[in-house]
């Protein structure tokens, strides 16, 4: 929740290959004070089965950029198991062309930011939701 001198932040991920949530993304939230200030983690959670991520933890005081971390790359290879168990003759390369995705954002404080990632195997897209 935001208040006058915080920001919040929410994000949700919808893989766009199959038009469904995405279950059980890691998703890492870092802040920094300043754009020359270092990151610092704040921790994180996992999306949930409608893709969301309900707890995530309250950027400080001073926050003026958050970042989100998702891991992708364990998502994909398990739904490239899935599918090659379902259907072992339609095998992929088994490489994942981005293990990770990094959003950056500037917050100013009172504000909610959800940041939804639109997510395929070979892109992803993002913007500022409400």
């Amino acid at each position: 929740m935001s208040t006058s001198t915080t920001a919040s932040v929410s994000t949700h991920i919808l893989d766009t290959s199959v038009g469904r949530p995405a279950e059980g993304v890691a998703v890492r939230l870092s802040v920094r004070p300043g754009r020359d200030a270092d990151w610092r983690e704040l921790g994180g959670s996992a999306t949930d089965a409608d893709g969301r991520c309900k707890d995530l933890p309250a950027p400080p005081e001073g926050t003026t950029h958050v970042r989100l971390d998702f891991a992708v790359e364990p998502y994909f290879e398990k739904k490239q198991a899935d599918a090659q168990q379902d259907a072992p003759a339609n095998r992929d390369s088994g490489a994942v062309f981005f293990p990770e995705v990094a959003i950056t954002f500037a917050v100013t404080p009172g504000e909610h930011y959800h940041v939804p990632l639109l997510l395929n195997p070979f892109g992803y897209s993002v913007y500022r939701g409400s």
